[in-house]
């Protein structure tokens, strides 16, 4: 696996710095907290696309794809939460409340699980190689 360097690293770690920060601070109905978040899921998306294996192992390939999707959620869950502010989408009422409105929870939720899932087990599986 491709190690990012310190300033990669620190990148990364201020996107899920401000993740948290928005998406907390949405919770707490503040205007500002979409703005916040998906800046900080653009960083560390970005900075976890940087690191690539170019290993052989089929199950830390897939883990890899698992960590893809969970990526996308992340910026799915940031462009759900933009919307839920407004309905710059142009839905009428009844669509945008069954398709935008706090919607950004289920995505951020699934994007958190399998990021978790997927970290954990690329990190059991590149220490089971490494031996």
């Amino acid at each position: 696996m491709r190690q990012l360097s310190k300033l990669e690293a620190t990148l990364m770690l201020l996107g899920g710095l401000l993740m948290v920060v928005g998406s907390g601070a949405n919770i707490l109905f503040w205007s500002w907290a979409p703005y916040v978040f998906a800046p900080g899921a653009l960083l560390f998306v970005a900075m976890q696309l940087r690191q690539r294996y170019e290993g052989r192992d089929f199950t830390i390939r897939r883990l890899r794809r698992i960590q893809f999707i969970s990526d996308f959620l992340f910026l799915a869950a940031a462009l759900l939460m933009i919307a839920n502010q407004s309905n710059f989408l142009g839905l009428d009422m009844l669509s945008y409340i069954k398709y935008v409105h706090n919607n950004w929870v289920v995505a951020l939720l699934l994007a958190a699980i399998l990021q978790l899932y997927a970290s954990h087990r690329i990190a059991n599986e590149l220490e089971k190689e490494a031996k």
